[in-house]
């Protein structure tokens, strides 16, 4: 857990409450450690404190409450930060990524609190899943069930970094068989952008980095062509590979200096997508000149990748089984419960992909 904005975290012992109404109680088998919750720790972005964090977790579920019907004891589960109420018109028209109702999946004001400090004090929980610990209690709304032969590690990264990637791709940008792709930073979403790219048959996909191990890392996913641009004027580069610039640029690292770079590698016609968290007073230029409004050229921020999680993560976990998505050159190190701040040090430098709690 995290006790304010800018603290450490730290293991602490707390209370999880009984499930109720439509409450899943799950064995936290697997969490990963996604930039997302470093973000939120350091920056805060209106979230409460002190609270646990945690959102990309596999499990087994232990109890459920007396409303919940999709889900049972001892399914295996994924969370996902997805909140949604699945009852209004957007959620019926398949858009749930979209909910306006997200405070749906939380308890009411009236109720006691899903997680309490040992003196009773309630605690938030990051993303209404809480997931850096032994137990969770999530809404059914945020668990999609998957098979019980994927291993929790690589079920656990389905729920954010597979889903906002490989989503953006295929759900949001809608590659086709033929398309050309750019993608600006190869952590665990862009490499997941790749192999989303790949599977909707793009023909050209550029993977462009400043950690020459990591694009070594993006050619084990499929990158067709790896571009240093620490070293070389990445724009130039793109263009000269794509023949004027790529049908769509995906920056996937929330820094004002690559998100228009990215927009800056759309040929004629061609679409940008702004998936990185930026810091909150972020900001970039747009050129909406005579020529610029021609181009037909797009830019759109992405969240969650467009994903139905109910649908979408049951199918990428039946991908991994069939040998069509690479989840295994995700997972850097499977750690302690003990050493995330660690790990997270090692996520900044670019040392590791994904680190994976699974001793708790």
């Amino acid at each position: 857990m995290s006790e304010q904005v800018g603290s450490p975290f730290t293991t602490k012992e707390i209370s999880i409450a009984d499930p109720l109404d439509r409450e899943v109680l799950i064995d936290v088998r697997a969490s990963g450690l996604c930039h997302s919750d470093l973000h939120i720790v350091e920056s805060g972005y209106g979230f409460g404190f002190p609270g646990v964090f945690g959102h990309e977790i596999a499990g087994v579920v232990t109890a459920v409450g007396p409303e919940v019907s999709t889900i049972a004891v001892g399914d295996h589960v994924v969370g996902c930060l997805i909140q949604f109420c699945g009852a209004c018109t957007t959620c019926l028209s398949g858009r749930t990524y979209e909910c306006p109702n997200p405070q749906a999946t939380l308890r009411g004001p009236d109720a006691p609190p899903r997680l309490s400090a040992e003196d009773g004090t309630p605690l938030a929980q990051g993303w209404a899943l809480g997931g850096f610990a032994e137990q969770a209690l999530v809404h059914e709304n945020q668990l999609a069930v998957v098979r019980a032969d994927i291993p929790f590690p690589q079920a656990a990264i389905l729920g954010c970094a597979v889903v906002t990637g490989a989503g953006s791709a295929i759900n949001t940008a809608g590659v086709r068989v033929g398309d050309s792709v750019a993608v600006i930073g190869t952590g665990g979403v862009g490499l997941n952008v790749i192999s989303g790219a790949l599977l909707a048959g793009a023909s050209t996909v550029i993977a462009i980095d400043i950690i020459d191990d990591k694009l070594e890392v993006a050619k084990r996913f499929g990158a067709t062509d790896v571009i240093n641009s620490a070293s070389v004027d990445a724009v130039a580069a793109v263009r000269e590979i794509a023949g004027g610039g790529v049908d769509h640029a995906f920056e996937v690292i929330g820094l004002p200096a690559t998100q228009e770079q990215a927009i800056a590698l759309r040929k004629v016609g061609g679409h940008a997508y702004l998936i990185g968290i930026a810091k909150p007073d972020a900001t970039v230029t747009l050129d909406t000149s005579l020529a610029a409004l021609v181009s037909h050229a797009s830019v759109q921020g992405v969240s969650m990748g467009s994903t139905n999680l109910k649908r979408d993560i049951p199918m990428y976990a039946d991908l991994y089984m069939q040998g069509r998505l690479n989840l295994d050159d995700l997972i850097s190190q499977e750690i302690s419960i003990d050493e995330v701040d660690e790990a997270y040090a090692k996520l900044k430098s670019g040392e590791v992909i994904r680190s994976i709690i699974t001793r708790f």
